[in-house]
């Protein structure tokens, strides 16, 4: 089991380079093998959940070529399509984004079988959407042995309107009707950037997809996709997490290779409880000299407060002089972090539903476990702007989503170990 050891006490100063988002990255790769031709991706961001999947989709027969940490050429040329096609391993049960192989299998080769998803413990995240646009498509859909069973003789486009704004079930709905016969159109359709990322890929392959970034999104069905190259946006949650870090430390970050609409609502943020936000066209400065001021926040689909950038906001504001109240309304287990916050004397608690914080003038190191991604990310923050020394475990949670975490802070003057 991997730890961070980390003393707290400095401010975060100078500049961190932004990689491709994980989101946007695991639809794109699992595209990739609806084409014969090639892709090349750029921008990959080379964490645990990436690599994972890359692993499930080459025991498929998928030619995976790595170019580099950040670069892949990935062909579904040498699928066997006439076997079962089963996605299931040990590694690939731990990741959520197992099930975007359903809508690429079903949409290339008419059938999948993939192990149910995993992914970190943050509540109730089913794939009934997912389920409900593949039957519209005319999939006969069964969940067997802990598998998702699907095929169809043909997959013909229909009207899809999804019961909850799910951007799972957009994603994997638009990978399988682009190749379906005749129009697809998805009503309540998620908005979030990584949506917008995967459907341009799409497109790059010669899909016809209109309205992604909308509730609205409308898809015809083309035969055949082709060769394309591509490059993955920057990561929303990641540069969020490093203007928070900034913020909490008190400190003064240049955060480079962003898109700073994509962090709107952050900055609003950040600027009204006392940060200065910097913002050029790919780059964003955050600076914070004194303590932060009261405010609240409400998690809601983009372009609402990202649900993944909820822990970190916490963790900042433990320290600010008025507190804070965070009401999380798309996952109810989002809270497992407080109890291990507290440890660092922390005043935070849950009351009818809301985090309920109160700033404090200093945290104190403690030892404390990593309870997911971003809830790991959160404990981190903590542990920067403490006093003494921290121990966080299960790090492992942390590098499915941040690539060189703790060299990254530790190039911003964080002092921060492995172990």
């Amino acid at each position: 089991m991997e730890q961070y050891i980390i003393k707290g006490g400095n401010p975060l100063v100078g500049e961190v380079v932004i990689g491709g988002a994980k989101n946007a990255a695991l639809g794109i790769l699992a595209a990739a093998i609806m084409t014969d031709g090639e892709c090349l991706i750029d921008n990959m961001p080379n964490v645990r959940d990436t690599n994972v999947l890359l692993q499930a989709m080459e025991g498929i027969g998928a030619t995976i070529d790595r170019k580099g940490d950040n670069e892949v050429v990935i062909s579904g040329k040498n699928i066997d399509s006439t076997g079962d096609l089963i996605v299931d391993n040990e590694y690939i049960r731990k990741i959520r984004a197992s099930y975007y192989l359903i809508g690429a299998l079903l949409g290339k080769y008419r059938k999948a079988q993939v192990v149910l998803p995993g992914g970190c413990d943050i509540g109730s995240r089913p794939i009934d959407q997912h389920i409900k646009g593949f039957r519209a498509l005319g999939a006969e859909v069964k969940i067997e042995h802990g598998m998702i069973i699907a095929q169809a003789e043909q997959l013909v486009g229909n009207r899809i309107y999804l019961d909850v704004v799910s951007v799972g079930a957009t994603i994997n709905i638009m990978m399988a009707a682009s190749l379906a016969q005749g129009n697809t159109v998805i009503e309540n359709a998620a908005k979030e950037p990584h949506i917008v990322d995967v459907a341009n890929f799409l497109n790059s392959m010669g899909a016809n997809i209109r309205g992604a970034g909308t509730d609205v999104i409308r898809i015809k069905g083309v035969e055949k996709f082709h060769d394309t190259e591509y490059s993955v946006i920057p990561d929303q949650i990641e540069a969020g997490t490093f203007m928070m870090a900034a913020a909490a430390t008190r400190g003064d970050v240049l955060i480079k290779n962003v898109i700073p609409k994509h962090l709107e609502t952050i900055s609003a943020k950040l600027i009204e409880i006392g940060a200065e936000i910097e913002e050029s066209d790919d780059a964003v400065r955050v600076v914070a000299a004194q303590r932060l001021r009261h405010t609240q926040i409400k998690t809601l689909p983009y372009p609402g407060f990202p649900t993944d950038l909820h822990p970190q906001f916490a963790a900042m504001m433990c320290r600010s002089s008025g507190g804070c109240e965070i009401e999380e309304t798309l996952f109810e287990n989002r809270y497992k972090y407080i109890e291990e916050l507290k440890k660092t004397g922390g005043n935070i608690e849950v009351f009818q539903k809301k985090a309920i914080i109160k700033g404090v003038p200093k945290l104190c190191g403690a030892h404390m476990k990593a309870p997911d991604l971003r809830g790991g990310a959160a404990l981190v923050t903590a542990a920067l702007c403490a006093c003494g020394e921290s121990v966080i475990d299960n790090t492992q949670y942390i590098q499915r989503g941040y690539c060189g975490f703790d060299e990254t802070i530790r190039s911003l003057g964080g002092d921060i170990w492995t172990i």
